[in-house]
């Protein structure tokens, strides 16, 4: 196993700070950060999500290797040159050191972060497991030997690269280098990007997945993977419950090995909170409001206490927030337009509620995040005691006019759950900024640094070697709209309650299923007495969406609608030279 110097640069280094220590550092040298009532950190970033376009991996060899777009190695080299003389200038670096996985994917990482990321560093060392975890008593006594590392300095700004910013990967050294983003999933997905083609060379294959523990009703205890990009809903789906026992395992990725293996790569959750409540989802909010939490963009009152609802700001809380919002890049003349009462929300926001540009901090960031320790989640399951893989399953988060995918579907062959699964098809959501609509993502993996095909590759392996597993996909968003929709009755939305009930009925077998006749999957049989329990629960409109657009006279759009995802879903699939068994099975 590769090892590398976690200590490379002549500086002071603030080793594996406790977590009191890294608050302490975080409200003194962070900027545009806030304290709340509870003691917790919030830091509103510049940047609201993780952005793609700005990262490269470094390969001059002129070969079409990777899904990302690449970077010269001498341009790579002088940017790298650049973060080395502002760390020197800087002259401190928080280190944290622990690992990513514990068994077989237990591999090392070292952090490093100038003093303006300690919130990054903070949030990073939650989620990291100490080596404590991983190591013998030999091993503690030694220097520590990462496989990973990565160097993020995040007001570096570099005026000639798009966004002043850029995320350097250097697959051949294991080493990533993020300068001038400061947002926390470039310091949590650097890392598990190079570990994602380490265990790929390793006969494994890396999910952007949620995954829980659940005991069944005839006592079996099976896992569960759930994946989905970004805003689909799988920290929702994998702290809900079914059955007689639910064990959360992980909330964003799981590493798959053969004969349904899993281990699992963080110590903790990156939740959204937009909607966060207690009656929502209990366990993940009541997590985030505790002290010892960290969140991201998350909007935190005048009384020191976070309103995960909001939405727009009137021009007094726009006042009261004004430095942060300059700090984070609002357009200063127009916030004091807004302030002033000059410009008003209704003018600046579309039918659809989307700020013009220029006046995004009109409404707050809906991609707000919190990250909760596994510690302060009841009930978790016992990381060196998981079952195998039983069930698989992707997310697709629906939305729009022609929203029509079921609420829930089982797959009829591994080649058909290869389809879909390479399709991670859904629609964009607040993490994507101003950009939604339909989207397609490999396996949901945009983190996959390798060409997007290979997934399917070693899906279909892995998938050779387990047996007795169910492959469904569910619909987290609506049928036939979106939320304007649903609130003027012309829509239908699928609530958490609806996915539970769903998901419960999957796992204890007790279905009817029929053939869908335009796709060939399998959909719950709404007309079955057995299901009648389920139909009670889920509205039949949402199990079989057709009999919505037929029930709301739109059986035309319905029907343009299977031609257009055919042909869509097929294009797709060509353009990253999937097998002919598998695009037959997912859009004859």
């Amino acid at each position: 196993m590769a090892t590398q110097n976690p200590r490379p640069f002549n500086v002071e280094y603030l080793d594996n700070p406790s977590q009191e220590e890294l608050r302490e550092l975080a409200l003194a040298h962070t900027p545009a950060v806030q304290q709340a009532k509870s003691g917790s950190v919030n830091k509103v970033s510049r940047n609201k999500s993780r952005v793609a376009a700005y990262t490269y991996i470094i390969d001059g060899s002129g070969l079409d290797r990777w899904s990302h777009q690449v970077i010269d190695p001498d341009k790579a080299r002088d940017i790298i040159a650049r973060q080395e003389a502002y760390i020197a200038e800087k002259g401190k670096l928080i280190a944290i050191d622990g690992y990513v996985g514990l068994g077989r994917g237990a591999f090392g990482a070292t952090w490093l972060y100038t003093l303006e990321g300690a919130n990054i560093a903070g949030m990073q060392q939650i989620l990291a497991f100490p080596r404590e975890d991983v190591e013998t008593a030999a091993q503690l006594k030694e220097a520590f030997k990462p496989v990973f590392k990565l160097v993020y300095t995040p007001d570096l700004r570099l005026e000639d690269m798009p966004g002043r910013q850029a995320i350097i990967v250097d697959i051949e050294n294991w080493t990533t280098y993020v300068i001038g983003a400061d947002y926390f999933g470039e310091s949590k997905k650097g890392v598990l990007r190079m570990l994602n083609e380490y265990s790929y060379q390793k006969g494994a294959l890396v999910l952007h997945a949620g995954a829980k523990a659940v005991t069944r009703k005839d006592g079996t205890r099976v896992a569960m993977t759930v994946m989905g990009l970004s805003g689909t809903g799988k920290t929702t789906t994998t702290f809900s419950k079914q059955g007689d026992r639910t064990e959360p395992i992980q909330d964003d990725m799981v590493t798959l090995w053969p004969n349904g293996e899993i281990s699992i790569t963080e110590n903790g959750c990156f939740a959204k909170t937009e909607g966060l409540s207690l009656e929502s989802e209990p366990i993940i909010y009541e997590a985030t409001i505790r002290g010892d939490a960290w969140l991201e963009n998350a909007y935190l009152g005048e009384d020191g206490e976070y309103d995960f609802n909001k939405g727009v700001l009137s021009a007094a809380e726009v006042k009261r927030v004004r430095d942060i919002l300059l700090l984070t890049g609002a357009n200063e003349a127009n916030v004091d337009k807004y302030i002033s009462g000059e410009v008003k929300a209704d003018a600046v926001l579309d039918a659809r509620g989307v700020p013009a540009d220029g006046w995004d901090f009109v409404v707050w960031s809906q991609n707000g995040r919190s990250i909760v320790p596994m510690s302060s989640i009841p009930g978790a399951a016992d990381f060196k005691n998981l079952p195998e893989v039983k069930s698989m399953g992707v997310l697709n988060r629906d939305e729009g006019p022609e929203a029509a995918m079921p609420g829930i579907l089982r797959f009829t062959s591994p080649e058909q759950a290869a389809g879909f699964f390479m399709l991670g098809e859904t629609s964009k959501t607040s993490a994507a900024g101003k950009d939604r609509g339909k989207t397609r993502s490999p396996f949901t993996q945009p983190f996959f640094p390798g060409k997007h095909g290979l997934q399917a590759q070693r899906f279909a392996e892995l998938a050779s070697t387990m047996s007795g597993v169910t492959m469904w996909l569910m619909n987290t968003g609506y049928v036939g709209g979106d939320a304007n929709d649903v609130k003027a009755d012309k829509a239908l939305k699928v609530k958490i309650r609806h996915s539970s009930a769903m998901l419960e009925a999957l796992l204890s077998e007790d279905i009817k299923w029929k053939v869908d006749p335009d796709f060939g999957y399998e959909i719950v049989d709404v007309d079955a007495p057995e299901n009648a329990a389920l139909v009670d629960k889920v509205p039949a409109e949402i199990l079989e969406p057709r009999r919505y657009f037929e029930k709301v006279g739109r059986s035309e759009d319905y029907k343009k609608w299977v031609g257009k995802m055919k042909s869509e879903r097929r294009e797709f699939l060509n353009r990253f030279a999937v097998a002919a068994p598998i695009i037959e099975a997912t859009c004859a």
